[in-house]
């Protein structure tokens, strides 16, 4: 059985409305919060995934939509991890100390502090919102919402907003790659001929094509022998923005 519990209204904001929490959100929510106040920085999806015991980061994924939705905490932008909590329910608020679920927490790590003394350390990895599938071959369904998070070196995305998408297809193969990758993109609006961008074809379709301007129209060029060149009006094609960087994982 999923037990609620009554959570206290926002007098912050003037707010006279009360809302629930599952046991789950409240769970995670007191654990995001210990782990800022013990760290400065929110859980990454693997460890809340662990601390709840959940079968998926998909699972995490539909209780930190809840929590936003519901006024408890928000993303942060361009931030590492990117979760603050703005509030905490009524009872967790007047213990000061909440309890925190003790599921699998993750390894114990020694936290090296290598920073000269008057620089503050940096965050290594940062996380990036994956937006779903791009194709690499026909063009698919466009961008949809966020579907999960990834890790990424903090270097690869300094500068401008970025996400990541999933790649499906081999038109892309010789350019290396590969079906399945994850493809790091910087959101823009124009890129260079010869770069590697996510184009939106008639705003139905994307695809993550070689972009080539020749004169008044626009070609997307496959790395692929087998997938012909394709040529639009400018009008019919919009950036949406640059490859800068592809996570590959093996099994």
């Amino acid at each position: 059985m999923i037990c609620s519990r009554r959570v206290a209204p926002d007098s912050g904001n003037g707010n006279k409305g009360v809302a629930l929490l599952t046991r789950k959100q409240n769970e995670l929510l007191l654990f995001i919060h210990q782990r800022i106040k013990d760290t400065g920085v929110s859980p990454s999806f693997d460890e809340m995934k662990g601390a709840l015991q959940l079968a998926s980061k998909s699972g995490v994924h539909r209780l930190i939509t809840a929590l936003e939705e519901r006024g408890f905490i928000r993303r942060l932008a361009h931030r590492a991890r990117a979760l603050e909590v703005l509030k905490l329910p009524e009872s967790a608020a007047a213990a000061g100390s909440p309890a925190v679920p003790q599921g699998n927490l993750g390894p114990n790590v020694v936290r090296g502090n290598f920073a000269k003394p008057d620089e503050s350390p940096r965050e290594t990895t940062v996380d990036v919102p994956i937006l779903g599938r791009i194709a690499a071959g026909v063009p698919i369904s466009a961008i949809q919402h966020e579907t999960d998070r990834v890790p990424v070196p903090a270097d690869m995305v300094m500068g401008g907003e970025h996400f990541a998408l999933e790649v499906k297809g081999d038109s892309m193969i010789e350019a290396g790659i590969m079906d399945g990758d994850t493809v790091l993109i910087r959101r823009c609006q124009s890129a260079e001929s010869g770069d590697i961008v996510v184009a939106l074809v008639d705003d139905e379709e994307a695809t993550l094509k070689r972009l080539r301007k020749k004169g008044g129209s626009i070609a997307l060029e496959a790395a692929n022998p087998e997938y012909e060149t394709r040529i639009f009006g400018p009008d019919r094609v919009k950036v949406q923005g640059r490859l800068v960087g592809l996570i590959r994982r093996y099994h």
